[in-house]
Formats: C-alpha cells, structure tokens, sequence
C-alpha cells in the first residue's frame, strides 16, 4: 500500500546490550564457582550426571558454564496458553503482553466492610467471574489462598475454582510435591486427557527458587515435574535488594539471573524443550520499617531489566507489577499501579502478575481489579504506537473540510474513532462537572464497586460441559476424603 508505515512500538530499555552481557557473564562464572544448594536428591543426581560438581553433603551443584549455555539453546522461545473455549488462548513470546490478576494473596479487601480479612470460598469464585468478564485481565490466576477448606488442599481447591468458573488460561502454582499431581489430574480432566494436557497446556506452574541461590525440595522437584509433564514452568527468583540480595540493582540482577539459569539447567535436563518462562517477583527492602517495597520504583527497574535479559534470551518473560503496597483504594494505590502496568507492557514483558492486589502482593480486591483492567487497557492501547498510513493522515480530508470547519460528522471520523481511540468503561469520568454532580458525585471507587456489582449480577462464565464438570467435582469430592 503506497504510505504505509509500520506503527513504532514504543519501547522501555533500562540496559545497553553491553550491560546485560555482563551480567550473563557475571551469572555464568557464579554458577561455576559459587553454585547453587539445590535440597532435592533426584535435582542433584540430573545435575552430577551432567557434569556438574556436586556436594552432596551440603547440597551444592556447581554448575559449569557450557551446561548453562546449553540448556539456553533447547527452551522454546513461544509458549502459546489454551483456553476452554478456544477464543481466549494467549501466545507468550517477543513483547505480546498479557496482564492477570496477582497470585496467592492471603488477605481480601471486604467490599462492603472495607475490612483486610481472610478470604473465603465466595470471594475467589467472586474474583475469577470479575475476572473473567474484564477485557483486558486476559489470564485468569489463582488469587487468593482461601481459608474455609483445610490448608493441606488449599493449592488443588484454588485451581477447582478457577476452571469452575472461567474458561481463560491459568496461572498457578502448587505448594506441595503430592499438589502437583492432584491438580495435573484436574487440568488433565479440562482439557481430554494427559497428552491434550501436554499438547495444549492451559496453566502455567510458578517456581520459585529461595533467594540467595536456593532451590527447596518442594519447588525444585515442581519445576521437575513441570520439565517431565511438559508443563510451562515460571521460575520466579525473588531476591530483595539489602536483605536476600545486593543492595544494588546490578548486582540483584546478577543473582536473579544465576537462580534462573539453575532452574533452566534442572528443567532442560529432566526434558530437552521443555517451557519455561523468565519470571521473577523480586522487591526492595524499606530499611525503615523492614517492609518489601513491592510498589517501589527500583521493584519496577528490576523486573524490567530482568526481562530485557529474557528477551537476550529469546525466552518468554514475567513479572509481578501493578501491585501497591498500601492498605486500601486511594492516590498510592493508583499511582504504584498504574506506572507499573505501563512500564511492563512497554518493557515487552509477556505475563504481568499483579492487577487486584494490595499489602505488599499480600491482599486482593474486586473494585482495584476493576481499576486496573482500565489502566492495562490503557496500556495496551500506548504500545499499538501511532499508526501512519495515507488514511490515517487524512490530508484529503483536512483539505476538504479546511480552514474553520469540522470533522465531527464526517465519515472518516465515524470509520476511525473507535479504532484509534481506546474507550474505557464507565468507571472513568469525563463528564463536564454539572453533570456529575447530577449522577451523585461518584468517586472512581464508587464507580468501581458499581461495576463489581453489576458485573457479578449479570455475567455468566462459559460453563465447563457437564461431564468434564462431574469429573472435576468428583476429583475435588477425593481430595477432600484423603484429607478430611
């Protein structure tokens, strides 16, 4: 087409190439020479016949450098997400981004109470049906850790709610070694079978190595099990600036890349091309209170930066951003957010974790889960870049309507307001003031929890086909038995 200009995807680099293959470097030589204390014998053993030097009294690989490149070489580059329904499968890879709410927050914002409590069965299903109606949560997570069924089965009941009730791909994770199989049985039940399962994965399996430089036996064989199952695995370093990692962004940069490749090297040895995803939720400890500062500025740099090393990687990447470390709805809350969600998706990072969530990545709520599609909408919006093609500059249009006219009916505008405006949803105001004071004076909250209202009044989740919904309840029905 004669104009036709590519839209400039605007992009967010915090390192010069030279920088991040320094902190290759960096990782590579402390996986040689400092290792990694890996508590998990079956981890070990893939490791020594590997070629790595071991230590199996103190439970340290020292894994050597051409293991590490090598395992970089067999990961896949594009990891692609099924859903239920078919219509809202997401392909992780190059600068796609795809948001979804926080994981495994402990705490519930009451809507009506204002409360922080522990959540209970009705707010989780609450949270996955709001979240399955918003447009731009585009993955469903298991968000809350709810207190109403025993801990022991926390892990699999999560995930039974969340296939209960919407058909998007998952993010999860397990918090035991035996949780694993229970909730690959359910996952495997959704999608036909164990091989359907491995050919079209609908979840994604968080694994998180202990900062320093530490692999549990919990974790470490979940990250196995994902590696054999074929199952997407997100290994999720958390160093914290001054207390589990340096104080330095560069030099938490380097140890969370260091326990990353550990894990890449565990996975790629238990199943050559098994997926994996560059992830991490890394935070900056507040010297003054002894708090991680999940809302920080610095937080946000490191996940970004991180991610530019995944991309150096030609791996799909993840972050926890979006998140506040305040209490409740309020200026913080928005701000924390908000240049989190856009920084992400201007860094290109393909999962963002953390919409809906408040205390330090510790609490869900309804009405900031609304906020924060908007501001992901947004977002996304800003890295479609300007389009500029010979419509879109409209020269004979400005010729024809000229000097003093308007464009407000004309078929150009019609044709294109929608497609190169983004229209949010009525929880932003734009009305002049008259006119919102005639509709109440609503606060963004006030509006926010309207939409949580109406949203859960009116929307119906795709509902899983009755067989596959029986044999997921009678699945349910056997874990709770085996742990009543």
């Amino acid at each position: 087409m004669s104009g036709f200009s590519l839209s400039a995807r605007p992009t967010l680099k915090l390192l010069q190439k030279s920088d991040v293959e320094r902190i290759h470097e960096a990782s590579l030589k402390l996986l040689e020479e400092v290792g990694v204390m890996v508590y998990n014998d079956r981890a070990l053993k893939l490791l020594e016949n590997a070629g790595a030097e071991v230590d199996s009294r103190k439970k340290i690989a020292l894994i050597p450098q051409n293991l590490a490149k090598e395992s970089l070489g067999k990961a896949p580059s594009t990891i692609r997400l099924y859903s239920q329904d078919g219509e809202h499968d997401r392909v992780l890879e190059k600068d796609r981004v795809t948001y979804n709410p926080g994981s495994a927050a402990l705490f519930f914002l009451d809507s009506k109470t204002g409360e922080i409590r522990r959540p209970l069965t009705r707010d989780l299903t609450d949270l996955v049906r709001l979240a399955d109606a918003l447009e731009h949560i585009q993955a469903q997570s298991t968000a809350l850790v709810v207190s109403d069924v025993p801990d022991e089965i926390a892990d699999r009941y999560r995930l039974f709610i969340v296939l209960k009730n919407s058909p998007k791909p998952i993010i999860t994770g397990t918090f035991s070694i035996d949780g694993f199989y229970d909730m690959k049985r359910m996952l495997e039940v959704v999608a036909g079978g164990e091989k359907e399962a491995a050919r079209k994965p609908r979840a994604i399996f968080d694994t998180c190595p202990s900062a320093p430089l530490k692999w549990s036996e919990v974790t470490s064989q979940n990250l196995l099990d994902c590696a054999k199952y074929h199952i997407p695995a997100e290994i999720i370093p958390m160093p914290q600036l001054g207390a589990t990692g340096p104080v330095t962004l560069a030099g938490s940069l380097v140890q969370h890349n260091t326990e990353f490749l550990s894990g890449l090297v565990m996975a790629q040895l238990t199943t050559p091309g098994a997926p994996v995803i560059y992830g991490g939720s890394p935070t900056t400890l507040d010297m003054r209170y002894g708090t991680a500062r999940l809302g920080a500025i610095e937080t946000m740099m490191l996940g970004c930066s991180y991610a530019q090393i995944g991309k150096y990687y030609n791996l799909p990447t993840h972050m926890y951003l979006g998140l506040s470390d305040t209490k409740i709805i309020d200026a913080q809350c928005g701000f924390e957010s908000g240049i989190a969600i856009v920084l992400g998706a201007l860094a290109g990072i393909n999962v963002i974790s953390g919409p809906g969530m408040l205390n330090f990545e510790n609490c869900q709520s309804l009405e900031k889960l609304v906020i924060d599609n908007t501001v992901c909408g947004m977002a996304l919006r800003l890295v479609e870049g300007v389009k500029v093609t010979d419509e879109t500059l409209a020269i004979d249009l400005i010729r024809k309507v000229g000097p003093g006219g308007m464009f407000l009916a004309e078929k150009h505008t019609l044709e294109w307001f929608r497609k190169e405006r983004f229209i949010p949803s009525e929880l932003i105001d734009r009305k002049e003031l008259n006119a919102w004071k005639t509709e109440g004076s609503k606060s963004t909250i006030q509006r926010a929890k309207e939409i949580v209202d109406m949203t859960l009044e009116k929307h119906k989740p795709t509902p899983l086909p009755p067989e596959i919904g029986n044999d997921l309840d009678g699945i349910m029905k056997g874990i709770r038995k085996a742990h009543a």
